[in-house]
């Protein structure tokens, strides 16, 4: 059978004049085929323990151990604790391991990058026992409060025999004065009382705890500034034994005024308002 020609036209692709820019636009990628952008390393406990003794310093050390601390560690400075808890970010998991190093700057690091919506009952219970340091056991109890067990551990803390615990309780209410608004201020009227009734007969480490609770509860409003100040008047000078360190107990009555004063300059309506609007203390100091 003889060939037929086509009529079909041969496709004329377009040429593009010099000068002259197509109207035509790019096709725009799915969504799908876009590449994800990589997720961030995760920091291994083996990778956490290295930084943390590249960072250590004998100096640090030697002041630490001055204010309670106890072997292992490796002196790490809070400012070297700080570029780290930028770069670990919030990784409960690692949080974990480092506390069960039971290296003094690991479980620093470990308060730090806790999730404090996955810390348990029993784990808060055993990092507010495994802590001397006054400053650590407010990290603890700030963990407590801004989780969801921090009303219930201060009554269970409130009732241990354990000396320690109770402290941890008075520090968590001071925290639970700025950190929980659902709370009544009955709760906290109720803790002055008993801060006013037992401060003077307390151990060392509950005055210095009741001392400091007081004063933050005086800062969550002006009803409980009032009866904090009152409070403060009746109790008068509080002593505590800080061992051989430069930490002085903060006379309440002028530091609550002070805290007011700082608060309302920067336009909050207390200071327990202000630290609200901060960075949680864990991380930013």
């Amino acid at each position: 059978m003889p060939a037929t020609r086509s009529t079909k036209k041969p496709a004329v692709k377009a040429v593009k004049k010099p000068g002259v820019r197509s109207s035509a636009k790019p096709a725009a990628k799915s969504p799908a085929k876009r590449a994800a952008a990589p997720a961030a390393a995760r920091m291994t406990l083996a990778e956490a323990m290295r930084a943390l003794e590249q960072a250590g310093s004998a100096q640090t050390r030697k002041t630490y151990l001055r204010h309670g601390a106890q072997e292992p560690m490796f002196g790490v400075s809070f400012a070297a604790l700080k570029i780290l808890v930028k770069r670990i970010g919030v990784d409960h998991q690692l949080a974990l391991a480092l506390w069960e190093t039971k290296n003094h700057d690991a479980r620093t690091l470990a308060m730090k990058v806790a999730d404090p919506a996955r810390m348990t009952s029993g784990d808060l219970d055993r990092w507010a026992r495994g802590n001397p340091l006054r400053m650590y056991s407010g990290y603890v109890a700030t963990l407590a409060a801004e989780g969801p067990h921090g009303a219930a551990k201060a009554r269970e803390w409130f009732a241990s025999t354990d000396e320690t615990l109770r402290a941890a309780a008075w520090t968590l209410a001071g925290c639970l004065a700025n950190l929980d608004e659902s709370l009544p201020e009955a709760w906290f009227l109720t803790r002055l009382a008993t801060i006013e009734k037992s401060i003077h007969a307390a151990t060392n480490i509950e005055r210095e705890a009741m001392n400091r609770a007081l004063i933050t509860i005086g800062g969550r409003n002006a009803t409980l500034r009032k009866a904090a100040t009152a409070a403060a008047k009746r109790i008068g000078k509080v002593e505590v034994d800080y061992g051989d360190t430069d930490c002085k107990t903060p006379d309440a009555v002028p530091y609550i005024d002070k805290m007011w004063a700082h608060a309302t300059a920067k336009k909050f309506e207390s200071p327990a308002a202000q630290e609200r609007a901060r960075e949680s203390m864990r991380t930013r100091c």
